[in-house]
């Protein structure tokens, strides 16, 4: 099946109903009695997650974030593979985290990060679909007075097979809305699937392409102003003063307000005129006691943690590391380090809230619906039966828009709370999105590596030393684990969806953990990106020193990881590893396991005058236990190497007098399509009791294999990165 289903967004994004209504999810209406929920067309809903209409039309609901990764689809695919429905009239319906507050989380988790929007709830929503199913069966056997048994349903349309009458999920789902949802819901095997598990076209594709999708930076309301912010640009400083009657005469300006400790907003008929006099505010910072901060000074810091004696272990096996790195034949010793670096998302920081004393309501892109209604409750000031969040599509998220700390929503609400009973719609600008990111972590890494006479790695210590993420936004995930950041060690771990892909007689793995006032956050694969680099490209080095191919010096340790090993070994085979590249090509390859997900990547590149990189071929292998929509997978495997590239080629935040130097993407780049190698995506599920992610795990493997080629090209090993800081084109 590869139609488009028609996919809708909410009305009430641009009606006047917005202002104090929402969707009629969870109300009791008469004259349908007391057993029936609506949805917001009056259909009865059969479980939380399916309603139908009585034309047939399919309405699923849909609860994580869409930002472009295609979570919607793939959920959708799942309940109407259950379901057994016509997938042609699926429509999506959007619950709120208020309506699902007020029916005690009857939706679950709203969040969508960690690659686990897929993953996480795949189980509770098909059984959300198979349960309906079972429900409009049973009504249509009650209809018929027939066992159920006797009945089968398929593409909407249930048949009694011994007479062959036939139904449509349509006409028996208001007598399937009173029935008792079941408590045993088998689950079909994914070997059977018809609609899970295919190809299918995105369900958000057409708005996209018609101009028709709404994303937060296109809500309107009736009556709305707007609104531009600046924070002090030195992270942990205050408003000191401003003088707002030097722009109130400007034009469009309606109000100068404060914005919490430290920040400024000006609210006006449009945002260009809010910015415009903005940038005209004479606004006096108290800096505080960050101004003299440098990248010099963070790497320094780092650098100190490298040779600590205080550092909190990720993964250790064997004896004495110390001991055997001493008595080994040939010692290998390399330090990296990986920069700060911003999300970038194409749509600026935005949001759309209305204060009045009696309700709030925010509409604006989130990644985790629930921590926005968190936050807005919090900053609302107002009880939780008083506010709710509309989320909309996403222009880009990466982690930037999750939970932790949502602070644009908070700004947002401050803001509203300043012109009650107004719709006011806060924008950041380029500059502000660039100033006051929640940064990739800066770290540095020392490795040292002991190989034995005949070129066995026998000892191997891993010190990281940089920032905590968790520290920074869940300090009671650290104290619980007794100051240790499990996080840190993503890709490297002792065990779990982020352990370690090789067995060393000798491990040690730990991380001094050295945070700065620079606030960290999670960017897309976190902080597998800079583990990949740190690991790989040292097997690669270590493969070196023992005289041995770099494949086949990994092969040897990874006998006990039989699927790192499968992905790794489909991408050699892919590329060609064990025949001679063309002339003028080479090759490098890099594998990890993250993210419940085992991945692996092989490329060919080229090298002109000794600088400027041509990455010809990537091959990538995917083995997440399961895929849901193939070609989907195949974008964002593409789709991450697009990021993971560009942040190996061009991008860096550095620090001076406190505050982060780039301010647009002059300074920030991004590589173009000309720029972007072919793609070639292995797609190897295993099946099992564990679902992989998809979104994040791919990212990282692509460096450190790009970085493993340009050494052989070159001879020349790249430690640290963005490459243009040595130099290095991508061409």
């Amino acid at each position: 099946m590869t139609a488009i289903p028609k996919f809708t967004r909410r009305s009430f994004l641009v009606s006047s109903a917005a202002l104090g209504g929402g969707l009629a999810l969870g109300l009791r209406l008469p004259p349908f009695g007391p057993a029936v929920v609506r949805a917001a067309d009056g259909s009865p809903e059969i479980t939380v997650w399916v309603a139908i209409r009585p034309d047939n039309t399919t309405l699923i609901r849909a609860v994580r974030a869409e930002m472009g990764q295609g979570t919607i689809t793939g959920l959708a695919q799942l309940i109407a593979e259950e379901l057994d429905c016509d997938w042609n009239k699926v429509v999506i319906e959007y619950p709120t985290p208020g309506q699902s507050v007020a029916r005690k989380r009857a939706w679950g988790d709203f969040s969508t990060g960690g690659s686990r929007g897929v993953r996480a709830s795949n189980e509770y929503v098909r059984k959300g679909g198979a349960a309906a199913r079972m429900m409009l069966v049973q009504a249509a056997a009650n209809e018929w007075k027939v066992p159920a048994s006797e009945c089968v349903a398929a593409n909407s349309v249930i048949t009694h097979k011994p007479s062959g009458r036939k139904t449509t999920y349509g006409k028996v789902a208001e007598a399937a809305a009173r029935l008792e949802q079941p408590k045993d819901v088998p689950l079909k095997d994914p070997k059977t699937w018809k609609i899970a598990g295919k190809p299918l076209k995105r369900l958000d594709t057409a708005g996209k392409v018609n101009g028709t999708m709404m994303y937060g930076i296109d809500v309107k309301l009736p009556g709305m102003l707007n609104a531009a912010v600046k924070d002090c640009p030195v992270f942990g400083g205050k408003v000191k003063s401003f003088d707002a009657a030097q722009v109130a005469g400007m034009t469009g300006v309606k109000k100068v307000v404060q914005v919490g400790d430290s920040g400024v907003a000006v609210i006006a008929d449009s945002w260009w005129h809010a910015k415009t006099a903005l940038e005209q505010l004479s606004i006096v910072w108290d800096e505080g006691p960050n101004t003299k901060a440098s990248s010099a000074d963070i790497a320094e810091l780092l650098k100190a943690g490298l040779d600590a004696d205080q550092a909190f272990v990720g993964n250790q096996a064997g004896g004495d590391v110390k001991a055997a790195l001493a008595g080994a034949a040939k010692k290998v010793e390399a330090v990296y380090s990986y920069p700060y670096q911003n999300h970038a998302c194409m749509e600026p920081m935005n949001a759309t809230v209305r204060w009045t004393p009696e309700r709030c309501e925010m509409w604006g892109p989130t990644q985790n619906g629930e921590g926005a209604f968190a936050q807005v409750l919090e900053a609302s000031g107002l009880p939780a039966d008083k506010v709710d969040v509309h989320n909309v599509m996403l222009g880009g998220g990466f982690g930037r828009r999750g939970t932790y700390p949502n602070d644009y929503v908070t700004q947002a609400v401050l803001i509203a709370k300043q012109m009650p009973g107004t719709p006011v719609k806060m924008i950041w600008s380029r500059e502000e999105d660039m100033a006051h990111g929640r940064y990739h972590p800066v770290m540095q890494c020392k490795l040292v590596g002991g190989l034995d006479a005949s070129g066995n790695l026998t000892a191997l210590h891993m010190r990281l030393s940089g920032q905590s993420i968790l520290a920074a936004v869940r300090p009671e995930v650290v104290q619980a684990q007794k100051g240790r950041d499990p996080l840190s060690f993503q890709g490297v771990f002792e065990s779990g969806e982020h352990s370690f892909s090789y067995t060393v007689p000798n491990l040690l793995i730990d991380h001094a953990m050295r945070n700065t006032h620079v606030p960290p956050g999670f960017w897309r694969g976190v902080n597998i990106n800079q583990n990949a680099v740190f690991i790989e490209c040292f097997m690669d080095e270590l493969a070196e020193a023992a005289g041995q191919d770099a494949l086949e010096f990994r092969r040897k340790l990874m006998a006990k990881h039989p699927r790192n090993l499968g992905v790794l070994n489909a991408v050699a085979e892919r590329i060609g590893w064990s025949k001679p590249a063309p002339a003028g090509i080479h090759r490098g390859l890099a594998h990890l396991h993250c993210f419940d997900s085992f991945v692996a990547a092989a490329c060919e590149i080229s090298v002109k005058d000794g600088n400027k990189v041509r990455v010809h071929r990537i091959v990538a292998a995917t083995d997440p236990g399961y895929a849901v929509n193939p070609a989907q997978i195949e974008r964002q495997v593409a789709g991450s190497f697009v990021y993971g590239l560009s942040a190996l080629f061009f991008q860096e935040c550095t620090v001076k007098d406190g505050r982060i130097e780039q301010t647009n993407f002059h300074q920030y780049n991004s590589m173009r399509i000309a720029q972007m190698p072919k793609v070639e995506t292995i797609l190897m599920p295993t099946g099992g009791t564990v679902w992989g992610g998809i979104g994040e795990p791919t990212i990282c493997v692509a460096a450190p294999a790009v970085l493993n080629a340009f050494y052989r090209a070159t001879g020349k090993r790249i430690r640290s990165v963005p490459m243009k800081n040595h130099g290095i084109e991508l061409v």
